[in-house]
């Protein structure tokens, strides 16, 4: 007897089966069955194991959706990238790519990081940054409003628990943060703002993106 779920294998000997539930093949209770038939049931187990493992697999790398208009915030950005730069007076300090920090980061990590940055761009580096330029200003704006936006779609992803932060992902966010605490304020927001275009690349890289329009 078998229960929803599983996928028996009927011999010719019509032995009562026994049941493992959803994605382990029945197996014949114990008794004189063929070594043939032993070899093809326990084929059809690794079968149905291997395929559980890969589900589970594909589900936790699966790329959180970001329904922003990236196209938009890059250009904002672009705007303002020069003015930006040339107000940095620390040019040989970085705190977003020390050690290749955003590179190392493994695809089950991609949502915690992606959400601590955002609030620690959010939170920190858009309110540090004091901008006497109201063109330049506009622009920062807009980009902060997209990321609050970012921040809203991405609570699905947290929702449906492809979210989880791990250590590795709590020591990558917590090394950029030292990095900014190195710096002056003002001066860690204005290196911060010009290496922005280091986390939207990489955003766009470890992402599905999807436009809000």
């Amino acid at each position: 007897m078998c229960t929803k779920g599983a996928f028996p294998h009927r011999s010719a000997s019509s032995l009562p089966l026994t049941c493992v539930h959803t994605y382990i093949v029945c197996v014949p209770v114990l008794g004189s069955v063929p070594w043939g038939m032993k070899l093809q049931c326990v084929s059809l187990w690794l079968l149905g194991t291997i395929l559980m493992l890969c589900s589970v697999d594909n589900h936790g790398l699966r790329r959180c959706l970001i329904s922003t208009d990236m196209d938009h915030i890059e250009d904002s950005f672009q705007e303002i990238k020069r003015a930006i730069q040339a107000k940095d007076t620390f040019p040989n300090v970085t705190i977003l790519s020390t050690l290749e920090t955003l590179q190392i980061i493994k695809p089950l990590d991609v949502c915690c990081v992606t959400k601590n940055l955002l609030a620690f761009y959010v939170d920190r580096v858009f309110k540090d940054h004091q901008e006497p330029n109201p063109k330049i200003l506009r622009k920062i704006s807009s980009i902060a409003n997209s990321f609050l936006y970012m921040q809203k779609t991405l609570r699905q992803c947290q929702e449906q628990r492809q979210c989880h932060c791990r250590q590795e992902a709590t020591n990558v966010t917590r090394v950029i943060h030292d990095n900014y605490d190195q710096l002056e304020v003002r001066s860690a927001a204005v290196k911060s703002l010009g290496e922005l275009d280091i986390f939207l690349a990489w955003i766009a890289k470890n992402h599905e993106v999807t436009s809000s329009a």
